[in-house]
């Protein structure tokens, strides 16, 4: 098996074109081509990360925060970012990071906390946008089933939780072949009258190559019509926070201790209780403040985020409960997503958890 294998499963889940514009996920260091030893999974690269590597044998360690975040022009050692990068160099390991795709992504951190915390009517709070387009080609009445299959195999057709989505119109296409042509219907230099069927399906952009690639591929004709639209539509299946619902309301601090104990907190930091039953959660893993406005506007009852700003507790202005968690404490569940859809897919292969992941902010 081929790293690249490992890393497919991975961006089928959270692709890289989810990421956010500042971030840097993806292949960090290394050759994906080579054979996999065995995976070290861990929320951040350090030395000690490195050293655990090095001494179990693997090739390559997956994180989700990059180690290689911010841009540098030399590789001397004299940062432990630097110490790391040579020292993955020296033994052939593979550095690999799904860090804000993964944030982004359906299925992502932001639903493994609301699993954890047991919510229901799960959905994105702010979906992303200019993330769809639409393709519309014209194909012959006797072909279009086929072609229409082909392009869903390719990603093609899913509008929320529906599939195989596509819309199509009746009609006649009118060409002429030309000498050089080997038309599949009509003859050359004739005026050709063709019943056709006019297929229009959405498709994520990030997808588009590989769609048209299917489509040329399935479509009888030697010229193939076609055409993308984007679209300024949100996309449900990828975006920033979670909201949902407790199977039953509770009470604002009963809510917080459930929180606490349910992640494993020493501490929560809260805004003043408002008096009012928590039932609609918002949520979103890391630094996630700057959805704030976004929960409050769906009504929720609750934003929990990993760090907020001194001045983002007086913002919220008694219009919803804000409480933060702390950043690794709200990410530490990354490294579970990573173990159990790697450890589904591939059941032989050496999967470590990492054994020095550990949170660099202290409590006293």
């Amino acid at each position: 098996m081929k790293i690249k294998e490992i890393l497919s499963v991975i961006e089928h889940l959270a692709p890289l074109p989810l990421q956010e514009s500042f971030d840097n996920s993806g292949v960090q260091i290394g050759d994906v081509n080579q054979d996999a030893k065995s995976v070290l999974v861990c929320i951040d690269v350090t030395e000690d990360v490195m050293t655990e590597a090095i001494r179990l044998g693997c090739n390559l360690v997956i994180s989700h925060h990059p180690l290689a975040f911010r841009s540098f022009k030399s590789l001397t050692g004299k940062t432990y970012v630097e110490r790391c990068m040579i020292q993955a160099c020296k033994h052939d390991i593979v550095v690999y990071a799904a860090h804000t795709n993964l944030d982004n992504a359906f299925g992502g951190v932001n639903y493994e906390l609301a699993r954890i915390l047991n919510l229901e009517h799960v959905k994105i709070l702010a979906p992303q946008k200019k993330m769809l387009t639409k393709l519309v080609t014209f194909v012959p009445q006797s072909h279009a089933e086929s072609v229409r299959a082909v392009l869903f195999n390719a990603g093609t057709g899913n509008i929320g939780n529906y599939d195989a989505c596509s819309f199509n119109v009746p009609g006649e296409g009118t060409f002429r072949a030309g000498e050089n042509t080997h038309p599949f219907v009509g003859e050359k230099g004739a005026l050709h009258i063709e019943a056709e069927v006019r297929i229009e399906v959405i498709l994520p952009v990030y997808k588009q190559n590989d769609v048209l690639n299917a489509l040329l591929a399935i479509h009888p004709y030697e010229e193939p019509a076609y055409d993308f639209y984007m679209l300024e539509n949100s996309w449900a299946h990828a975006g920033s926070g979670i909201v949902g619902t407790l199977p039953e309301p509770m009470e604002e601090e009963d809510f917080l201790y459930h929180l606490k104990d349910t992640l494993g907190l020493s501490s929560i930091q809260h805004s003043p209780y408002l008096g009012k039953q928590i039932h609609e959660v918002a949520l979103c893993g890391g630094a996630g403040a700057f959805l704030i406005p976004q929960a409050i506007g769906y009504g929720a009852d609750i934003f929990i985020t990993g760090e907020a700003k001194y001045n983002d507790f007086f913002d919220v202005e008694n219009k919803i409960l804000l409480a933060t968690v702390g950043h690794y404490e709200s990410e530490v569940c990354t490294k579970n997503i990573f173990y159990n859809l790697l450890s589904e897919k591939f059941p032989d292969l050496e999967l470590n958890l990492s054994q020095f992941d550990e949170n660099p902010v202290k409590y006293l």
